[in-house]
């Protein structure tokens, strides 16, 4: 599944939470632009207060919009379960910096049918990120398209959207996937996609859609980032990364498995010719180029189209043993690899093989990551409850470790309506006393996210035959310290925080790579590192405490 991010940030990185108590060694500032700006920098950072005897923490310089007139740019629109935005960066060989032009909400719609996505709301916020960028006079030289996985729009004979796609979280599949899975056998689905169970995957989507008129009608599949291409710019063709995401791609040949199609009694016309990250995708349509000030016969670049694939392209990876968790709304923990595993074994153990760029495998499981939090601070406020982040972080920090597990997959927190409750349940269906207060709460969550973290990268290790030296941890959850700390405590290796936006940064490194101004992978991470602030955590506390945790929770 996508990984979305839990919550988006603008280019500078959020204020360490105040009262956070987890030690971490910051790189060197990332060098502002060499350019003014064109328009106001971000707010600066205020360091976290810092008690005797704690290490010094640098903040993150606020960032500076690259200058409008002047070097090319690249405009990358980055969505999100819960935002988009549209950003614009420039990378050379020692440049690598982004600015956010435009943030708009992505509010899913309940109707008589299910939970859908409201796509033509989303389609309008690209277009104003793009809009804005043509009024700053930005040279625009390419435009790339990244959002979450699995989701797709069906299109008529005319191209005409039919209805709104749903969303990933509606119930219709929650019968269907069982059903699919002993009709063709999950050992042969696995045997041929390689993806992880889940209800949500399209293959299950597109069975539960059988018989309908919607899709007896359909003459085009085309997933989220791909339909959202395609009315900018008239191209039509599945992102080989986010196909990788649907059960419906061979593995091994990366090609669409027409056999598993036709298990569900798919329509194999229905699904688009594949293209790779780097690919051309036209240009922008006419009207489109006129709606929002850029020059007609501007490129539309085919990027790593689901989220965390761009976010592993920016993953700073120098050196080999490296694991990464790309965590936001949903943690992705693994490892990249040059081939599958379709064992028998990663298999049972619900492993992924999702695509990544230059042929690479990202071989890892779906956690439910910041999705709790998410859902216990909106809970809350709602009640008129304090649910800033920070407050509550700080509370975690103080709170009594391990006084209450969850595990962050079962099928409890999926989609509650009221996700502290449903935390209180499950403690007490598992012979837990339920958390206090609500920084028992958020200890909670974290302290069971980060077991998650520790027992998906040694699972991994094993079933790929690799040893881990240190684990990346990007995206959203690279802000919060007191989770980085505890993935790092939990797993017993040294973590490595950011970029968080790893997503956007790895958008605008397939572009600029594209159209020549970047090397190779290797030299993009390269880049990375060397431009963008990194934070350090070594493990500290007792290994025996998360031993005596995990077998806890397994019983």
């Amino acid at each position: 599944m996508s990984r979305t991010r839990s919550s988006r940030s603008p280019a500078a990185t959020s204020p360490t939470p105040p009262g956070c108590t987890s030690p971490s060694t910051p790189e060197s500032p990332r060098p502002s632009c060499a350019d003014p700006p064109r328009r106001p920098a971000c707010n600066p950072h205020r360091p976290c207060p810092r008690r005797r005897g704690e290490p010094v923490t640098v903040p993150v310089p606020p960032s500076r919009p690259p200058a409008g007139p002047g070097p090319s740019a690249f405009v990358a629109a980055d969505l999100g379960a819960t935002s988009g935005r549209v950003v614009v960066g420039r990378a050379g060989r020692d440049t690598l910096e982004l600015a956010e032009l435009h943030r708009f909400a992505n509010r899913p719609v309940r109707l008589p049918t299910g939970l859908h996505w409201d796509l033509p709301a989303l389609h309008q916020g690209v277009l104003d990120g793009l809009r804005a960028a043509g009024r700053a006079g930005y040279d625009v030289t390419s435009v790339g398209v990244d959002t979450w996985a699995v989701d797709y729009g069906l299109l008529d004979a005319d191209g005409a959207l039919l209805g709104l796609p749903y969303h990933y979280r509606d119930s219709r599949t929650s019968q269907v996937a069982q059903e699919v899975r002993e009709r063709l056998g999950a050992a042969r689905l696995y045997g041929v996609s390689g993806l992880q169970h889940l209800p949500f995957n399209t293959v299950f989507q597109l069975a539960a859609a059988r018989g309908t008129a919607q899709l007896a009608a359909a003459r085009t599949l085309l997933l989220i980032p791909d339909l959202l291409v395609h009315w900018l710019s008239g191209s039509a063709g599945a992102e080989t990364t986010n196909a990788s995401t649907t059960g419906l791609l061979d593995a091994r040949t990366g090609t669409w498995s027409y056999e598993l199609a036709a298990g569900i009694g798919l329509d194999t016309a229905l699904l688009p010719p594949l293209r790779e990250p780097g690919e051309s995708a036209g240009t922008l349509l006419p009207h489109v180029a006129d709606g929002t000030g850029l020059p007609a016969g501007t490129p539309v670049t085919t990027v790593a189209s689901h989220d965390t694939a761009s976010a592993v392209v920016a993953v700073p990876a120098t050196a080999s043993g490296a694991a990464y968790i790309s965590c936001g709304t949903w943690s992705l923990a693994g490892l990249e690899l040059d081939a599958p595993v379709l064992t028998e074994e990663s298999r049972t153990a619900n492993f992924t093989n999702e695509r990544g760029i230059d042929g690479t495998v990202r071989y890892l499981r779906n956690i439910m990551g910041m999705w709790p939090l998410e859902e216990c601070r909106r809970v809350w406020a709602a009640r008129g409850q304090p649910a800033e982040l920070a407050p509550l972080l700080a509370a975690a920090a103080r709170a009594e470790p391990f006084a209450a597990l969850i595990d962050p997959d079962a099928p409890d927190f999926l989609a509650p309506a009221d996700m502290p409750a449903a935390i209180a349940g499950f403690c007490r269906r598992t012979g837990q006393r339920p958390p206090r207060d609500q920084g028992a709460v958020v200890r909670c969550v974290l302290e069971s996210l980060a077991l998650a973290h520790r027992q998906v990268l040694r699972r991994a290790a094993e079933l790929a035959g690799r040893d881990i030296t240190r684990v990346h941890l990007v995206g959203g959850g690279s802000r919060n310290e007191l989770l980085c700390q505890l993935t790092a405590d939990a797993t017993g290796l040294p973590v490595t925080a950011g970029p968080t936006e790893a997503t956007a940064l790895g958008n605008i490194l397939v572009q600029a790579r594209a159209h020549g101004r970047t090397g190779d992978l290797a030299d993009m991470r390269r880049l990375v590192a060397a431009t963008q602030q990194l934070r350090h955590y070594r493990p500290a506390g007792a290994a025996s405490a998360w031993q005596a945790a995990e077998a806890r929770l397994r019983t």
